[in-house]
């Protein structure tokens, strides 16, 4: 039933890879909830400057940068690298960080990819000659069986599942990242972004991908 008497307009940025397939659902039921409050999203993996660009808050994915904006955490997001069986079958799976400079990866850009060794990270710089900035094509390009991809597992849940996709290098898995509700420089956050938080709170807590249970992960609290 709509509630509230919620008004005006609520500008959010939201990736491309993961807002079409979980976030919009939240702000579907927002827009129930508040029938007077105008919605707009944009969907993009871009890096988009709120300021500049007129957003009041995004959904940003990943490990935060430093920044002047103000952030508020909404949940874990659990990584895993993953390649297809035909990529296996065809030039083996890596067992340790080192062995990564031998394969293929399948990259955003010129990132760098992060393990766990115990309590210690390593970074590693992947080489790899597909390239593309949205996650959904990567997970296309890892499926068919071009390479390593480093990916959330909301968006491999599916694949983990029917083993399209199989983790690899599982003793050095990835560290845990999160996603956060970032807005511009403020003393308070408006009504609106605080409600699409709490919203966006509890369904990281109740989605079973995102909250990390994808391919026998074990349970853990966004």
């Amino acid at each position: 039933m709509p509630t509230g008497d919620l008004r005006g307009r609520l500008r959010i940025a939201m990736p491309l890879s993961l807002g079409p397939t979980h976030f919009s659902t939240v702000l579907a039921n927002m827009a129930l909830r508040y029938p007077q409050l105008q919605l707009h999203a944009s969907y993009s993996d871009r890096f988009v400057d709120l300021i500049s660009e007129g957003f009041d808050c995004a959904i940003r994915v990943g490990y935060l940068q430093n920044s002047n904006l103000l952030a508020k955490r909404i949940g874990t997001v659990y990584l895993k690298l993953v390649a297809s069986p035909s990529y296996i079958e065809a030039h083996g799976a890596p067992e340790t960080p080192e062995e990564l400079i031998t394969h293929k990866a399948l990259m955003q850009g010129t990132e760098s990819w992060k393990f766990m060794d115990c309590d210690k990270i390593i970074t590693v710089q992947p080489q790899g000659h597909f390239k593309s900035d949205n996650g959904i094509a990567l997970t296309a390009a890892a499926t068919a069986g071009l390479g390593l991809a480093y990916l959330p597992d909301s968006l491999i849940c599916e694949y983990l599942r029917s083993g399209a996709l199989i983790p690899v290098m599982t003793s050095y898995p990835p560290p845990p990242a999160a996603a956060y509700v970032v807005r511009p420089p403020g003393q308070h956050p408006v009504r609106k972004v605080q409600l699409l938080t709490e919203m966006l709170i509890e369904y990281f807590e109740q989605n079973r991908c995102l909250g990390g249970r994808a391919g026998g992960l074990p349970q853990s609290s966004g």
